[in-house]
């Protein structure tokens, strides 16, 4: 071999080893941005021209299109996630004495709303193959409430990591109850379970639109789904201060709840694209699960479920050290996350909740032994072997 050739060969190792490390992005929300670039400049710049900043067109736009896109009657946007929880506890007049079932592997956000109401959260456990709410220990849950003298009366299930939770289960035991049923989509808005698009399933739906959601904006920003007319009239007051007929006649405590107009405009253009990138994000999850289902627990659909896979999270085999694995991966330039590594009922704030009889092993065990992949509509399948060989690579070591 020349020494010209030598030296080409050893720049191209050098590079091929800068490739291989260069970080893949676990979430690439500016792969969305190149792909919408010039709609969304445009959106952002119809409401710079037109500058009403606060429920501008594009808020009761957007509201239409979301309506029509998962078939409630009303859409009520807000300020985030935790805040379409808030005001559906505060429209429902919970607080001091009630009962909320909650399951407790989820984010805090989930039981904060229900907490701040002066109600108590009592956590269920979760079913450890699709991470979502177990309809027995919601039962337990129940009876745990009324063992310590609360009323129960409502249960927020979580469709986790985007995959719908067991809603025809949980609206039988809540019909028996008496329970209103809030689900809680942040993760999982646009997936569908038994044909049926999440936003129909209970008596109310939040969603989140915080930028790593599967529909995003570029802030804050949130929703709730309801067909009840009264509860939508209550929520569209509580959302601006509680105002009646008049802003200076504020008939019930609200607060500042709206989504703002720049979020929605960029809303309406990323739901132009919404159902090509969960298709993108549904091809991924194939990708992942036939390359690493003989190594790893990957997650399991639930017949007649869609998902539109907010995370890919899976169950290292026992044994292995959570930790060693995720520097293994990023040595390798393969990000991680852990979600979610103490459940709400081991949390300091929260952990004095009470906890459904039987205990909370489902949610015990997946906290020590989860852990998520990258995962959005914009994996390349370069990166994705990357990752699964990273993944491979580091259980066999």
């Amino acid at each position: 071999m020349s020494t010209i050739s030598k030296v080409q060969g050893a720049k191209n190792q050098t590079m091929n080893q800068h490739l291989r490390s260069d970080p893949i992005p676990f979430i690439d929300v500016g792969a969305q941005r190149r792909r919408l670039g010039a709609s969304l400049d445009a959106a952002v710049k119809r409401v710079l021209d037109h500058c009403q900043f606060v429920n501008g067109p594009e808020v009761f736009e957007l509201e239409k299109q979301l309506a029509a896109y998962c078939g409630a009657k009303h859409v009520i946007g807000c300020a985030s996630g935790t805040d379409a929880i808030l005001m559906v506890m505060m429209a429902k007049n919970v607080g001091p004495g009630d009962a909320v079932l909650c399951p407790s592997f989820t984010f805090i956000a989930t039981a904060s709303p229900v907490a701040r109401t002066g109600a108590t959260p009592v956590y269920v456990d979760v079913d450890e193959a699709t991470f979502n709410m177990s309809p027995e220990s919601l039962k337990r849950g129940i009876a745990t409430a009324r063992k310590a003298g609360l009323k129960p009366v409502a249960v927020i299930p979580v469709d986790l990591f985007g995959q719908p939770a067991d809603h025809d289960s949980i609206a039988e035991i809540a019909k028996a109850e008496g329970l209103f049923v809030l689900d809680d989509a942040a993760q999982a808005f646009g997936a569908s379970y038994k044909g049926r698009k999440l936003g129909t399933l209970a008596h109310a739906t939040a969603t989140s639109f915080f930028p790593a959601k599967p529909l995003g904006c570029f802030g804050d920003g949130g929703a709730i789904f309801t067909d009840d007319d009264e509860l939508a009239a209550t929520l569209r007051s509580i959302r601006v201060h509680g105002q009646g007929m008049d802003k200076y006649d504020n008939v019930r405590l609200g607060l500042t709840g709206r989504i703002d107009t720049m979020q929605a405009a960029v809303l309406i253009e990323k739901l132009k694209i919404f159902d090509d990138e969960i298709a993108a994000r549904n091809k991924v999850a194939e990708r992942y699960e036939r390359g690493l289902s003989n190594v790893v627990t990957v997650p399991r659909l639930s017949p007649g479920n869609t998902s539109v896979w907010a995370q890919y999270t899976i169950r290292l085999p026992e044994g292995t050290d959570r930790d060693g694995f995720a520097a293994a991966l990023k040595a390798q330039g393969v990000p991680t996350a852990i979600y979610y590594g103490k459940s709400m009922h081991q949390q300091t704030a929260y952990k004095h909740y009470p906890v459904a009889e039987g205990g909370l092993p489902g949610c015990e065990s997946l906290s020590q032994d989860v852990i998520s992949l990258p995962m959005h509509a914009y994996v390349t399948e370069a990166d994705q072997e990357r990752i699964i060989g990273a993944v491979r690579g580091a259980l066999a070591g």
